[in-house]
């Protein structure tokens, strides 16, 4: 498999932490925020490779955070 970044993988435990379960609300709480305000344009989108699909999305996600910067900052 190929690790790309730095993002620490969870262990999986027996025990149940209330740490890490506050920690994922908190995630999946913000993800869901994001989600609803994300501008990706409407329509089919057909691409050639894996790569220009990521870029693609990284250029939705980039006006997405500028917009936001934006609207709150002026």
């Amino acid at each position: 498999m190929r690790v790309v970044g730095k993002r620490h993988e969870r262990e999986i435990t027996f025990h149940a932490s209330g740490e890490l379960l506050r920690e994922g609300a908190v995630f999946n709480t913000e993800m869901q925020k994001f989600q609803s305000c994300l501008r990706i344009p409407r329509g089919l989108y057909r691409y050639k490779t894996h790569e220009e699909a990521n870029q693609h999305w990284n250029d939705c996600v980039v006006a997405t955070m500028a917009a936001l910067q934006i609207s709150r900052h002026g």
